[in-house]
């Protein structure tokens, strides 16, 4: 596999380029030292997010400055995170993150400025860059006007055909290939392999859509949606889907039949560490006969949630994105080997999947974690990450 390996700078606050700029030459210029201690790695490949206050300024004037800072960093972009619109480290960010949808024109401009910026800063020799977006929107979002998702849709769907052109203009004037990828996430209008091929095949049927219009495969997202990683790789390969990105992202689990019932009030109490309000921490339920439900956030699962009610429950895996290193903490353990899984099946572990090799860690829960659960400062934990991606990978 020929891959571009970064981590994503959401995990970091600011939505203004001053503020990008600082926190880029504090954390993301000092996991480069390490890597470069340890590994040899003289750039750093870095996952920008760029929220649109920040893509406006870029666009205003600071494009040409701001490439000139990435490269005397030796800071490497290939990607950008077009998901999170605003402000993502707000005091409750829950489905406001989903705001505006693929049927706003909001989405469609600001996901423009961004492939005109990411263009503009890929490096001589990096003739491909992508971008990963939501899953057009959440459905009855408490924080929006009431909508139509099948309008919306088909209203999401126009304005990537449209994004699409604007892509083949974009490349045909710079050389340079912008992909955009739809991330799937739990609870969204698009939140299952399932989903994504049926809207691809509706919406985006020809190979001038399917060259700029891709998918963002994200590993944590996937498994709270209990699928098999390699059978998700797999069918997007067979609906000649390319994979734009993986954002390579672990989840909580709570294996019921492994923890003892007698530890089973421990364990709700452990997981209540991390029902916390900036995000929403979306649950997928497998029972014991093999069904599935999703609740929309954990801390509202655990409140309905007794000891007694996990008879018949045999895990919930929670969409919180823990360190990828991490196997087991306490009570609950991770979804690490579905990482594995999926690095296998990239690495020809399955046939015919068109993959940009674009690997993105993207643990941008690490500032609310139990303090416990971060190793030292956030430089050291994020370098720790990409290290042992690298060793993986190796």
């Amino acid at each position: 596999m020929n891959q571009q390996i970064g981590y994503c700078t959401n995990v970091h606050a600011g939505i203004e380029m001053a503020s990008i700029r600082r926190n880029l030459t504090e954390y993301a210029m000092a996991v480069r030292q390490q890597l470069q201690q340890s590994n040899g790695i003289d750039q750093l490949g870095v996952g920008l997010w760029i929220p649109d206050k920040a893509s406006t300024e870029l666009i205003e004037g600071q494009l040409g400055d701001f490439r000139r800072f990435l490269s005397d960093g030796r800071l490497r972009p290939y990607t950008i995170n077009g998901f999170p619109f605003a402000n993502f480290h707000g005091d409750s960010v829950k489905q406001r993150v989903y705001l505006p949808t693929w049927a706003d024109a909001e989405r469609l401009e600001y996901t423009q400025r961004l492939a005109t910026i990411l263009a503009a800063l890929l490096p001589d020799d990096q003739p491909l860059g992508s971008i990963s977006t939501l899953p057009i929107g959440w459905p009855n979002n408490p924080f929006a006007a009431d909508s139509d998702a099948k309008q919306d849709l088909a209203t999401a769907g126009d304005q990537l055909r449209q994004l699409a052109e604007f892509l083949k203009q974009l490349e045909h004037n710079t050389g340079k290939r912008i992909v955009v990828a739809i991330e799937p996430e739990p609870g969204c209008l698009l939140d299952t392999v399932d989903d994504m091929v049926e809207f691809f095949d509706d919406q985006l049927p020809e190979l001038t859509h399917r060259r700029f219009i891709t998918v963002c495969h994200d590993i944590c997202h996937s498994a709270v949606m209990n699928e098999s990683q390699r059978a998700v790789i797999q069918r997007y390969g067979d609906a000649d889907i390319t994979v734009g990105k993986v954002q390579v992202s672990s989840a909580i689990v709570a294996d019921w039949n492994a923890i003892p019932a007698t530890q089973h009030a421990a364990a709700l109490k452990q997981l209540s560490e991390f029902a916390e309000d900036r995000y929403l921490h979306q649950t997928g339920q497998v029972g014991t006969d093999g069904s599935f439900r999703l609740a929309t956030d954990l801390p509202q699962l655990i409140q309905q949630t007794s000891p007694a009610d996990l008879a018949g429950v045999e895990r919930w895996v929670i969409h919180f994105h823990v360190p990828i290193f991490l196997e087991r903490f306490g009570l609950l353990t991770t979804t690490r080997d579905a990482v594995l899984e999926c690095l296998q099946a990239l690495d020809g572990g399955v046939t015919g999947v068109d993959f940009t090799g674009h690997l993105e860690v993207e643990t941008y829960a690490w500032t609310v974690l139990p303090a416990e659960m971060r190793r030292r400062g956030l430089a050291d934990d994020i370098a720790s990450e990409l290290q042992w991606l690298i060793n993986q990978l190796d």
